[in-house]
């Protein structure tokens, strides 16, 4: 299905381009002179533009349709990743990350809401395989990045990615644009959901305390995914300093580290139809959630590199599906505007993690701080299960 291909491509372009910003954060950094928590507050930018974004693309998909909005705010982040190259100091840097962060936003909703629809027309659990394009994405932006970083100058490295994403943008928004023209799973999200789609539960009858209970699941879900964006925000924004400077990684190597979490998240998530198929929901964000918490305890804790390494693989591994699963069972629950609710919620832990573990390396030690990923994945894992009754059937 050409319309699945072009969309598969904005999940990697964004993870492209985002991991090529954040393997340039230590350069800029340096450039702007910031101490750990005014680059944490700086870095906030991203969550404030992403998370007001957020709270209106869900009405805008259902007006305008998924994969026009997916096409526009793609066209903002790729355009916007090279502005933070250009800034002078940690207040002009959050300012331009308002914008990228705007970006960011808009197109994880409506890609996310234009994946859901596709999900239901394919009768298949396949919403992982576009997350692993992000993933994939990440992985490749962040080891290209490892790649360039003592080469290229980070203005450089940054208008090359705003080049290169752009021309994806154009060829695959071309399929996207043309199929909500023909009515594809683009014009779904507008209100005509396709014919024994899940997002038509979220209309069906069932008075307001059936509203209500839909309302408390997606709320459930939306808090699972903050414990786990809070990690890959932090491992996008922080896993190259812990490496250089707390274990005295080189540039390359410590851009590699986030690479390498891109890989295992990719990996979980090419995995991870099947994973959810065989294990359920509840299930796999428990295991999940479990597994990315060991993780973070030993890349925060480890005494050499190598092991640090690996203590990131097992954390990509471990947060891989959860949050594309709690996003699509939001979907099937409500529709756009529960992916967009959850993914809201969701997003405030990438709002959060910045401006908490910058503040706490300053008080105590960024391996300390990392800490905290930890922490909110158990966290993840614990709710998982204690809402394991209304997860085993979230169309009820």
């Amino acid at each position: 299905m050409r319309a699945r291909a072009a969309l598969t491509a904005f999940f990697a372009v964004d993870g492209f381009v985002f991991a090529g910003w954040v393997v340039r954060i230590p350069d800029v950094k340096e450039q702007t002179g910031a101490s750990p928590s005014a680059l944490g507050l700086a870095l906030l930018g991203v969550s404030v533009g992403a998370v007001v974004t957020m709270t209106l693309t869900g009405r805008l998909c259902q007006r305008f349709g998924t994969h026009r909005v997916t096409v526009l705010a793609g066209a903002l982040l790729v355009g916007s990743v090279a502005l933070p190259a250009h800034a002078g100091s940690a207040v002009g840097l959050g300012a331009l990350l308002l914008v990228f962060g705007a970006g960011f936003g808009g197109v994880n909703v409506a890609a996310n809401s234009a994946a859901v629809d596709l999900v239901a027309a394919l009768r298949r659990p396949v919403m992982p395989s576009f997350h692993a394009a992000f993933s994939l994405g990440g992985m490749v932006g962040a080891g290209l990045g490892g790649l360039v970083a003592d080469r290229l100058s980070a203005a450089v490295h940054l208008a090359l990615l705003a080049a290169l994403g752009m021309a994806v943008v154009v060829g695959a928004g071309r399929t996207l644009w043309r199929s909500t023209a023909r009515g594809g799973s683009g014009a779904s999200a507008s209100g005509a959901a396709a014919p024994g789609a899940s997002t038509s539960g979220a209309a069906a009858p069932g008075g307001a305390g059936a509203r209500g209970a839909v309302g408390w699941l997606v709320a459930v879900l939306g808090l699972i995914a903050l414990c786990t964006t809070y990690g890959e925000g932090a491992m996008a924004d922080w896993s190259a300093l812990h490496l250089k400077d707390t274990l005295g990684a080189s540039a390359g190597v410590a851009a590699a580290g986030y690479a390498l979490f891109a890989l295992a998240m990719t990996v979980g998530r090419l995995t991870g139809s099947a994973v959810l198929a065989r294990l359920g929901t509840t299930r796999a964000l428990v295991a999940g959630g479990a597994l990315g918490a060991f993780g973070m305890l030993l890349g925060a804790l480890a005494p050499t590199l190598w092991l640090a390494l690996v203590g990131f693989a097992l954390t990509g591994l471990g947060l891989a599906n959860v949050f594309p699963i709690t996003i699509g069972t939001a979907g099937q629950l409500a529709g756009p505007r529960g992916v967009a609710a959850a993914s809201t919620i969701g997003y405030g832990g990438m709002l959060a993690g910045p401006v908490a573990i910058g503040f706490l390396a300053d008080w105590f030690s960024l391996a300390t701080a990392l800490l905290t990923v930890a922490a909110l994945a158990g966290v993840a894992a614990v709710t998982s299960w204690a809402a394991r009754g209304a997860l085993g059937h979230p169309g009820s």
